[in-house]
């Protein structure tokens, strides 16, 4: 499955859970580390883990697995798909972090595009 593909799905998946505040950057020109970042947040740590477990079902129905998938009992989810890399924010560890200052040199995406 193209990058696209997996990108559109995953972040319709975040919508469809209410995820707050969903950033895609294209970061294919500054590593090769995946294509996108996807970040996202939740309002609580349950929510966090259910936006990243819906984000692994509804590519996983699509026939794609996550090349390895961290922070399940953090603040923090990762989820890597290769190309696409999908980040679940608790709010205060997305301020933290900060990965769009890190990747602000990336292409910021419309995710109302996605939609």
């Amino acid at each position: 499955m193209e990058s696209n593909d997996i990108l559109k799905i995953a972040v319709k998946a975040l919508d469809d859970k209410k995820a707050h505040d969903i950033k895609v950057i294209k970061v294919d020109d500054l590593t090769v580390l995946a294509d996108y970042f996807v970040i996202a947040t939740g309002n609580s740590n349950t929510q966090v883990r259910a936006l990243a477990d819906e984000v692994d079902y509804k590519l996983s129905e699509s026939g794609v697995q996550p090349h390895h998938i961290e922070g399940k009992s953090s603040g923090w989810i990762l989820l890597d798909y290769s190309s696409v890399v999908v980040h679940v924010f608790y709010k205060d560890a997305r301020e933290f972090y900060s990965l769009e200052r890190l990747w602000q040199d990336g292409t910021d995406v419309d995710v109302n595009e996605l939609l």
